[in-house]
């Protein structure tokens, strides 16, 4: 049995050699291989250089459906930026759009993000001390806003319900001492619009601190560039790989290598090995003339992102398997292969960072393994994640390996009949 396993194994060591010897000698291979991807990714990360984190001010804008005198315009008005002057780095920028109906049309045709809205009966509620509510019209899309309208509103509410627990509580102490009827409801009302004033103007309704640590970098657009290509050429690649093996199915190659007492497995075996075996080589190249080159950062946990590459190159092998054993001719092989890996390649953000796309975009990313392997890769490279936080990327990449290797293993054949 042990030298079974042993035999086995020699004969996929071999196999895996002559694949590589062949792989060495054929001059546009190495060119598609390896100089063709940094071609592109010399000439995108030029495009993009000057594409940088800029210190953007944050907008919010607010509006209100009361009329002109009510107590939400003390509060905008309070808030509403002046003079821009006046702001430090990092302090949001308080916009009053007058018109709520112009305010909410913007965000429904996608010129404005969101804002944070005061109902037409906020000040008869507040004065009586009645339950309201703060309205966010925010863009589905726009999350950042969204979380800031939504700190903004819960701030104003904050404030507004200490100043209502104030006004009835001064409200009932003048009625305890005698110095207010608890019938004359207008003599209420005016002592609770008065107290309510007068802390409104003691100081405003919301404060913001920003203090700013250090300058803002630009954000070096290889970090984000060479994976994308990496993932896409590895997997190119290898799917391009399918032609070689039904080459070698067609001239009787693998018959011969089964007449020979090489067996079945070993023959798959040693195929997929020199698949990988290339890609291997592949991803080392890349990262190497990523990091001398492009001083690319590999995050927080190094190991995370070459354990995400071996397993882009094993799904990409295994793929190469499945695609061999489902065609018959090397010309539909090799359609095939140029299909799949361009469609699958802006799919899964291998063009541009899936993190700028649409959210009906990275939908359809997560049906790719090009989309988890380039999240994996973002997650570390570019928001600094840890490797904890790639596992569900990496188990996704596994499955699709072991989906693409089930098929490939099943219907692989070693004659072209």
């Amino acid at each position: 049995m042990q030298n079974e396993i042993m035999k086995s194994l020699s004969h996929i060591w071999f196999i895996m050699l002559k694949d590589l010897k062949l792989f060495s000698r054929d001059r546009m291979a190495l060119v598609f291989f390896i100089l063709f991807p940094l071609m592109f990714v010399v000439l995108f990360n030029f495009l993009l250089a000057d594409v940088s984190s800029e210190d953007e001010r944050l907008e919010l804008h607010v509006a209100t459906q009361e009329a002109d005198g009510g107590l939400s315009h003390q509060i905008i008005g309070a808030l509403e930026t002046k003079d821009d002057s006046e702001l430090e780095p990092g302090d949001p920028e308080i916009i009053w759009d007058r018109d709520y109906a112009e305010a909410r049309q913007a965000v429904e045709d996608g010129e404005l993000d969101g804002f944070l809205a005061f109902p037409e009966d906020f000040t008869e509620r507040v004065v009586r001390g009645d339950e309201t509510e703060l309205e966010v019209v925010a863009d589905a899309g726009a999350t950042y806003t969204r979380a800031a309208l939504y700190g903004l509103g819960r701030s104003i509410a904050t404030r507004i319900g200490s100043t209502q627990v104030a006004t009835r509580a001064t409200v009932e102490l003048m009625i305890g001492q005698g110095l207010l009827d608890p019938w004359d409801q207008a003599a209420i009302d005016e002592i609770i619009e008065q107290v309510a004033e007068a802390i409104a103007a003691a100081e405003p309704f919301v404060e913001f601190e920003a203090q700013q640590v250090g300058d803002v970098e630009p954000e070096n657009a290889a970090n984000f560039v060479i994976p994308g290509y990496l993932v896409m050429f590895v997997f190119f690649a290898a799917a391009l790989g399918a032609e070689a093996i039904i080459r070698e199915r067609q001239n009787h190659t693998l018959e011969r290598l089964l007449a020979s007492s090489v067996r079945r497995e070993s023959i798959l075996g040693g195929v997929f090995a020199g698949t990988a075996a290339k890609g291997l080589i592949q991803i080392a190249i890349f990262w190497a003339v990523g990091i001398l080159a492009f001083n690319i950062d590999l995050g927080l946990s190094p190991a995370a992102v070459i354990i995400l590459s071996i397993l882009m190159v094993i799904m990409s092998s295994a793929f190469a398997i499945m695609l061999a054993a489902l065609v018959r001719t090397q010309r539909s092989a090799g359609s095939l292969a140029v299909l799949v890996s361009l469609v699958l390649a802006p799919l899964g953000g291998c063009w541009w960072p899936l993190f700028i796309t649409p959210t009906w975009m990275q939908f359809l990313a997560k049906f790719t393994p090009h989309g988890w392997a380039n999240t994996g890769f973002n997650k570390l490279m570019v928001f600094g994640a840890e490797f904890g936080d790639v596992v569900p990327e990496m188990l996704a990449l596994v499955g699709f390996a072991v989906v693409f290797a089930i098929i490939g293993i099943w219907r692989f054949r070693t004659s072209a009949a």
